[in-house]
């Protein structure tokens, strides 16, 4: 166990004996609290913003509302109100696409409130868009629908909490004392606008100037809007500065000049320690990318569903296809759209055993006519019928529908706008915050029993993998599931071909040099590191080299337009310094997915090929994972002594990855994970890891190190492209990267 980061069980159960101490003591009288009618300045209302779908935060406010008094001796539940948060699962259109926030703002926004003194970020990094998550859109419309009823309400003053808060040991005596300092003779205005109780003030300090040793007014850097007093003035303040630019508490700092704000000396109001947060936070790619990030842990899912197996059945065109991406979504291992399963797993599935590769079934042949021994074999399953309006009334579907009469099921509309609430009420569990996928249905696909033959005579070895849901876990029986190859609905169709010769030059419109990191890189990618060598090729060099947040420089290029399947093939000569990888890849995020060839410089006589996968649509905020599913293969030659050919070859049922044109390794639909399924870039890196593991340590003796890029081949669905000197057009890829569901449709 890492006593430094201990579990959030461990952590959980110390905070709540903690407040169950606390509860033992006498209720506190807090002078600043009282209802209408009070003789001096006081706060006479508390708002709560708690969602619908979290009635357990609202009561543990109300315990904490219970355990202070007003000036009068009533507890302070008398004075407060539950105001209904907006649930960024149940936003029936466009979030964005609200006058009071704008969902766009700039890594420079984000550098103004909580600067990184050590990150030297470019204009283009600096004015580059970042989009709002959609919980981000609903916590700023939450504030902005209370900011409302305080312009509009009959209180001066009142307090606004978000429900995953607590009050501090001391919290009556320190907000009384800074009450009267902000409202008493102090305050040369005797007024203020905002008054902060919780907050965190950004890493290096806000700039601040002290009015007494209890209060002091911010110049920026205080984050986490969970808990603030607003008076009916401050309101009308902060409606008239709308629309909100980013994220609310990044925003309101950018307007502290505008306002009069004040914070108590140390925050009274924290964050609770026994509830996770359910935000999302747009900043944080950008914040790695810039190397203001570099030791993430990984990104743990640990939703894991309690009620299964669940088998559903439907109609072509009744969203069976999407109903088995949102069940991945909700932590299911689940199987879709075939013609039948691999022999094994139908005949431990009919049997009714328990050592199945899937939990959860979707669309497969064989499900409507073996319902009743499905019920037969697992009483507790969960039953969906899949359906349109125009199929509910049908003999077909009343048919189905007849047959799971008895069972536990549930009829989903594809139409429905509410399809989360009613799975995860079927289901018993949260909906995830990302919206629920649209996908065009596809055909059940016909299954190959036999297994294919690689070229490539070497022994493969499987290191340790991320443990996930859409990981299988390695069984000697199971090999993925080997479909017959049909053209994907869901593909764009435009195809290009393109051969870009890198002994000549680099086409720029095709090709970006990259300016930034990611959290386990060492160094920060810099366009000067990639030089082109006539006859030679674009030479990748890693270097010791200052620049603040790294030591040293790195080199990437990566392409402009995204591709959702293909054939892409690389002319490439490994570096073979220690602790450097060269890399050619796909990658994409919001979801993260990836498919790797990956080159270490202390074995470069090994290939790594690796595959990671997340569900959702376009922008489903899924980023598990930071070892993949990894395989070494052992090439035979040593790939840093001359340029080799290495292609990925990637379809809807299948990826093949080849050397100098021989297959050395192919992974089929869940071998041991789906095939990534959305548009992804293609990059070619070099680079020195964090990893001993994966590279060994880096030999700075070696550098600089140096690969070789001669030339890269595509053939494949082109999706989308940018421009890096034009912050519009990068405007306009977030735009259309937003509606990529309707591309890939």
């Amino acid at each position: 166990m890492n006593l430094a980061r201990p579990s959030l069980k461990i952590v959980s159960f110390v905070f709540k004996s903690w407040l169950a101490l606390l509860r033992h003591l006498p209720k506190q009288k807090c002078e600043a609290f009282g209802a209408n009618g009070h003789q001096n300045p006081c706060i006479g209302k508390v708002y709560v913003i708690n969602l619908d779908r979290a009635p357990s935060r609202w009561s543990k406010i109300q315990i904490e509302m219970q355990s202070i008094l007003d000036a009068s001796g009533k507890n302070l539940l008398n004075l407060t109100e539950r105001h209904v948060a907006v649930d960024a699962n149940k936003f029936l259109s466009d979030p964005s696409k609200d006058a009071d926030i704008d969902p766009f703002y700039t890594l420079g926004d984000q550098l103004f409130v909580e600067p990184q003194p050590l990150v030297f970020p470019t204009k283009f990094e600096l004015n580059s868009p970042i989009r709002m998550s959609r919980a981000e859109i609903a916590v700023a419309r939450s504030h902005i629908n209370v900011w409302r009823k305080v312009a509009l309400g009959d209180q001066e003053y009142v307090m606004i909490l978000e429900d995953d808060v607590w009050f501090r040991n001391g919290f009556t005596k320190h907000l009384d004392q800074g009450w009267k300092e902000v409202v008493g003779g102090y305050n040369k205005k005797n007024k203020f606008d905002v008054f902060y109780l919780s907050y965190k003030e950004a890493k290096h300090g806000a700039p601040k100037s002290y009015i007494t040793s209890n209060i002091f007014c911010p110049v920026r850097g205080l984050w986490h809007l969970s808990g603030y007093i607003l008076s009916r003035e401050g309101a009308k303040k902060l409606l008239q500065l709308l629309p909100c630019r980013g994220p609310v508490d990044l925003w309101i700092n950018h307007h502290f000049e505008s306002l009069d704000v004040f914070a108590s000396k140390k925050p009274i109001i924290s964050q609770r320690r026994d509830v996770k947060s359910s935000n999302s936070y747009s900043i944080l790619p950008a914040l790695t990318t810039i190397g203001a990030i570099n030791s993430e842990g990984p990104s743990l899912f640990n939703s894991r569903p309690t009620e299964q197996p669940v088998f559903a059945v439907g109609f072509q065109g009744s969203g069976h296809s999407s109903l088995a991406m949102a069940l991945g979504m909700l932590g299911y291992r689940c199987c879709s759209d075939l013609d039948s399963l691999p022999d094994i797993e139908l005949e431990k599935l009919l049997k009714g055993e328990e050592d199945r590769v899937f939990n959860a079934y979707v669309n497969i042949g064989f499900l409507e006519r073996e319902i009743k021994k499905l019920r037969h074999c697992y009483p507790n399953a969960k039953f969906i019928l899949t359906t349109t309006e125009e199929r509910s009334e049908n003999y077909d579907f009343l048919s189905i529908k007849n047959k799971l009469n008895g069972s536990d099921f549930v009829i989903l509309q594809a139409d429905d706008p509410n399809q989360w609430q009613v799975i995860c009420e079927h289901l018993r569990c949260a909906p995830p915050s990302s919206s629920f996928p649209r996908l065009r249905d596809l055909d059940k696909r016909l299954i190959q029993q036999e297994s294919t033959q690689d070229d490539w005579p070497s022994k493969y070895k499987n290191p340790k993998r991320d443990k996930s849901p859409w990981v299988v876990e390695p069984r000697k029986w199971w090999q993925g599931i080997r479909s017959v190859a049909v053209e994907d609905v869901n593909v764009s169709r435009v195809k290009i071909t393109r051969i870009s010769d890198f002994t000549k030059n680099i086409d720029t419109k095709q090709w970006l040099l990259r300016n930034d990191t990611f959290t386990d890189n060492l160094a920060l990618f810099r366009p000067a590191n990639v030089e082109v060598r006539t006859g030679v090729g674009a030479i990748l060099v890693v270097k010791s080299d200052s620049l603040g947040v790294r030591d040293y420089s790195a080199a990437s290029i990566c392409s402009r337009n995204q591709y959702l399947y293909g054939e892409f093939e690389a002319n490439l000569q490994a570096s073979n310094v220690p602790g450097v990888v060269t890399g050619f890849f796909l990658h994409r995020n919001s979801p993260r997915q990836e498919i790797d060839i990956e080159i270490a410089g202390n074995r470069p006589d090994q290939l790594m090929v690796n595959v990671f996968f997340n569900p959702g649509c376009e922008g489903a905020n899924f980023d598990y994972g930071y070892r993949g599913t990894p395989t070494y293969i052992d090439l035979g030659f040593d790939a840093s002594r001359e340029i080799h050919r290495f292609t990925i070859a990637w379809s809807p049922n299948e990826i093949i990855w080849k050397v100098d044109g021989r297959i050395v390794h192919r992974r089929a639909i869940w071998d041991p994970t789906p095939i990534p399924h959305l548009p992804m870039s293609l990059h070619v890196n070099s680079w020195p890891t964090r990893s001993v593991e994966l590279a060994g340590r880096i030999n700075k003796r070696r550098l600089p190190g140096t690969a070789i890029l001669g030339s890269i081949a595509l053939e494949a669905n082109s999706v989308t492209s940018i421009r890096e000197s034009d912050p519009n057009e990068v405007l306009q890829k977030n735009n259309e990267l937003i509606q990529a569901r309707e591309l890939v449709q």
